[in-house]
């Protein structure tokens, strides 16, 4: 039987079990919608933004494991996808974009709508292409969705010109497809194994370091166990918080340029680093050349590319961090380490994370919803605010954060939210975020309106686009160079102190809620937060935004200067050094 390529399109769709699309339509993407009208096994979600969408589908495909999956038309539409591609591709969430595009004939010759987006998006991709022709396109799509989610999980690009969506073909749709140009090795090594266990044994201070790619290989419950079994402390990077539980004896803490005390301490003085699934970012290792200077090194990463880049290792295995964590539960034992962990807690002790100050704080704002928040998904923007919930909040099995860790992408939170929240309908869903971070993409609100979303919307209200301020204040003379939001026309050419004189801030949060259908809170008092996020949480039938006014000049403690080791903390006011 032969039928269009925009009904094969949404028949591969239902082959890949695909629930929830997220898609904006176009021109060259018509057909496609066209195609669509009337399924009720795929739930169409029209966002208001392209960047929001792809957001979305990078938030449900974290939250629930699948692959997210969007769908835009060409020229702008798909090049608004770009800055989502490249957040999504660099913290390994598996999703396909697809995108409509101009008949093959036009392409290349500066046709309305007309971007190239396969060689835009190449390099912030797992994969990316175009379909060429119309027998082609079942294969692409199978191969788009085994290459998303296997091995390292990442984004696929797949470019559907319209004369191929309107071509009749054949409506076969493999069950297979060949992938050994993409097929991941998946042996374990079992002579690695053997030799990191036997490095591991000789250690006195040893640590591990959680990355991402636990949480990405749903290893949390292994990794606990592997901790409880050989007694070994456990840092996380961003990424990797949530693998263990926040309140697990042997959790220290995050490491990096905003890490604790304890956790850059012990990575410091340890004499043996196991790493899981990090990547080794300038964010987590500070000054290279003194990162774990007394440590022999022991790097998993299912990438061959990622294994010694930026810190070298001196025992690499290339292996799934679940089937490696696994094999070395088979084999471990309990190390004596009994000095090394009362040190740490000893660290921890002497030099706890917390805000100082009168009044409400973004740590008192976190621990209520760490109290009242059970069973949860928590999503944030880029920003001190990211910060501060990676600090404070308080994760285990039944709680997840969303965050954009490499790319560092402000806007976002709020609509990973939405795709969290459709994929997850019976979690609460809660989105921190800041008052510049929240602007990118605000416009989502009338998504989550309009889709009966409960979403949760807790904005840490400075007035600033606080980490720059504080980087300004800092290591900058406090010159404050666009980064008050409160700034208008008739300011002073040059202020950098807030006073009580300072014009009122644009826009109101409150009204703008309620503009869009949603409800509006706004908390100036410690004593006032749980009652709003209790209300909020009531509210089943609508976002809820609350506006959490905190201090304008608060700063992110402790902070590694840049260029500087970890071990060179600054961990209150602006020069107390560790």
């Amino acid at each position: 039987m032969k039928i269009s390529g925009a009904k094969l399109f949404v028949k591969a769709l239902k082959e890949e079990k695909v629930d929830v699309l997220f898609a904006y339509p176009g021109g060259q993407a018509i057909d496609l919608f066209h195609a669509l009208y009337g399924e009720t096994d795929i739930k169409v979600i029209l966002p208001r933004h392209e960047q929001g969408l792809v957001h979305a589908a990078d938030g449900y495909a974290r939250s629930t494991g699948k692959v997210g999956v969007c769908l835009v038309t060409s020229g702008p539409g798909a090049a608004n996808l770009v800055t989502g591609i490249a957040t999504a591709n660099y913290d390994s969430v598996p999703m396909v974009c697809f995108t409509g595009q101009v008949p093959t004939k036009l392409i290349g010759n500066d046709s309305f709508q007309e971007v190239n987006i396969v060689d835009i998006t190449k390099s912030i991709s797992k994969y990316a292409v175009t379909v060429k022709r119309r027998e082609n396109l079942a294969e692409i799509i199978k191969k788009a969705f085994y290459i998303a989610k296997t091995g390292k999980p990442g984004v696929v690009v797949v470019d559907i010109p319209k004369d191929i969506q309107q071509e009749l073909g054949s409506d076969d749709y493999p069950c297979t497809v060949d992938t050994q140009d993409c097929k991941p090795k998946n042996t374990i090594p079992s002579l690695q194994i053997i030799k990191a266990l036997d490095i591991l044994d000789h250690s006195k201070r040893p640590v591990f370091l959680i990355g991402g790619g636990v949480n990405i290989a749903h290893a949390g419950t292994e990794m606990t166990k592997l901790i409880q079994l050989t007694g070994i402390p456990a840092v996380t990077t961003i990424m990797g918080k949530g693998a263990i539980p926040s309140d697990h004896e042997l959790y220290i803490g995050n490491i990096g340029i905003h890490g604790s005390y304890a956790a850059n301490s012990a990575i410091s003085q340890c004499d043996v680093l196991f790493s899981i699934g990090a990547r080794f970012n300038d964010r987590i290792t500070g000054k290279t050349d003194e990162f774990a200077p007394n440590a022999k090194i022991i790097r998993v990463d299912i990438d061959p590319i990622c294994i010694s880049r930026n810190i070298e290792a001196d025992l690499s295995i290339v292996a799934d961090a679940k089937d490696v964590i696994c094999s070395l539960l088979e084999k471990a034992g309990p190390l004596n380490i009994r000095s090394w962990t009362e040190q740490i807690n000893t660290w921890k002790k002497a030099h706890p994370i917390h805000i100082s100050g009168d009044g409400m704080t973004p740590e008192s704002i976190i621990g209520q919803i760490n109290q009242i928040f059970k069973n949860a998904i928590i999503a944030t923007d880029v920003g001190q605010h990211q910060l501060w919930t990676t600090q404070f909040l308080d994760l285990n099995e039944h709680k997840q954060l969303l965050t954009s860790g490499g790319l560092g992408t402000m806007g976002y939170g709020f609509p990973a939210a939405l795709g969290a929240k459709i994929g997850n309908p019976e979690k609460d869903v809660i989105v921190i975020s800041g008052d510049g971070s929240i602007q990118m993409n605000i416009q989502e609100l009338a998504t989550a309106v309009v889709n009966e979303l409960p979403i949760i919307i807790c904005i840490f209200n400075n007035s600033y686009l606080g980490n720059v301020r504080q980087w300004q204040e800092m290591f900058y003379q406090k010159h404050y160079s666009q980064t008050c939001l409160r700034r208008r026309k008739s300011c002073a050419a040059i202020c950098n102190t807030p006073t009580q004189n300072c014009p009122e801030y644009t826009p109101d949060f409150i009204r703008l809620a309620e503009s869009y259908g949603a409800k509006g809170i706004r908390v100036t008092e410690e004593s006032e937060i749980a009652d709003a996020l209790t209300e909020a949480k009531q509210n089943q039938k609508a976002p809820t935004i609350i506006e959490f006014i905190i201090e304008q000049e608060l700063n992110v403690l402790p902070i590694v200067p840049p260029g500087r080791p970890l071990q060179h903390m600054i961990l209150e006011g602006s020069q107390k050094n560790a």
